[in-house]
């Protein structure tokens, strides 16, 4: 059976223009969070291949989405390679030992050993090619190397990035070392998600925003560039999302062996389609605070249909969708997507 998204995401003619939503399995669905619940925690969760697959499942059977997107947390690949993450309430994700010297990287694991120990979430991913209706779409995903590396160096979530930007002037060769091995890994751990069965890729970077262009280029673009070309080259047929939050001034020089560029809601549509459009696919990219008012959200739908028009799109938020949104609201979106560009 052809699932539009695959299709979209190719570039080819579709009936209307697919749409899902990224962070669609999570806090504002009262069913994830009775789920979460059960699981004990969220580290849990993803570690529960029956569990994951639940709440994947869920935004396909409430909302209606042409993909589902596997439930994990990109911060799966540094805990596999040896480092101890815990979310604490309130303040998300954190590190014990943040990375600082060479002796910190060597300690490591690294490859094709870290992308098997994450079983678990490939698990997830044949549970979920058995109960998702064959007409959707499975988006597997990591996080970029720089996001990823952020997390590692910083301990954590930051708003300055000080940690990592010091390390970028003042060693910028250890830097590359760090960013090296973290994409080994995640070449093979998208690899592994493909041969489970996902129909998708997605590569999130983050915190893209974070750095100036030409670090930009170097520091992280450079990194997805080479993920991308190593997935293509063995496996042509999977489309391949990336989604740099935040480089809307970057756009000119954007390159690679990808399908779909996702613009965050930041970037005007209007000029990534200028930019970007006649080389990949777009998705994006409504700011997802619109979706607090559906009047909002259909403006929104309608101004980006009209953008868009003629060339080849994908909708969804412009970032993650927010856990106090009502879920009608996020209904209203996905029909309203596919009813205003069926027009």
């Amino acid at each position: 059976m052809s699932k539009i998204f695959v299709d979209a995401c190719l570039g080819k003619e579709t009936p209307y223009t697919p749409v899902w939503m990224m962070r669609q399995a999570g806090r504002y669905l009262p069913e994830y969070k009775q789920v979460r619940a059960k699981a004990g925690d969220f580290l849990s969760l993803c570690h529960n291949p029956k569990l994951a697959a639940k709440v994947t499942l869920q935004p396909v059977d409430r909302l209606d989405v042409d993909a589902a997107i596997l439930f994990s947390d990109i911060l799966v690949i540094p805990n596999e390679m040896g480092m101890e993450l815990t979310f604490v309430k309130n303040e998300g994700p954190k590190f014990s030992k943040p990375i600082k010297t060479k002796e910190d990287l060597a300690s490591l694991g690294s490859g094709l050993e870290v992308a098997k120990k994450l079983s678990y979430v490939y698990d997830t991913i044949k549970i979920l090619k058995k109960e998702l209706n064959p007409s959707k779409a499975l988006i597997g995903f990591s996080g970029a190397p720089w996001t990823l590396a952020t997390y590692m160096i910083e301990g954590q979530g930051s708003k300055t990035y000080n940690i990592c930007k010091k390390m970028l002037y003042k060693d910028s060769k250890f830097l590359h070392e760090i960013l090296a091995k973290v994409t080994c890994v995640v070449k093979y751990y998208l690899e592994e998600q493909i041969k489970a069965g996902a129909d998708v890729v997605q590569i999130f970077d983050s915190w893209a925003g974070a750095l100036e262009k030409d670090a930009y280029f170097d520091f992280s673009w450079k990194y997805i560039a080479q993920i991308c070309t190593y997935i293509k080259q063995k496996y042509p047929h999977i489309p391949i999302i990336v989604f740099p939050k935040a480089i809307g001034t970057y756009l000119d020089d954007i390159y690679g062996d990808f399908d779909v560029f996702g613009v965050d809601w930041s970037t005007p549509m209007e000029l990534a389609k200028q930019k970007l459009g006649n080389k990949y696919v777009l998705q994006g990219n409504m700011e997802p605070c619109r979706l607090y008012c559906k009047q909002e959200t259909s403006q929104s739908i309608e101004k980006i249909t009209n953008i868009m028009q003629g060339s080849r799109h994908i909708f969804n938020l412009g970032h993650g969708i927010l856990p106090d949104v009502p879920v009608e609201n996020a209904k209203h979106f996905v029909d309203e997507c596919k009813r205003i560009s069926r027009k």
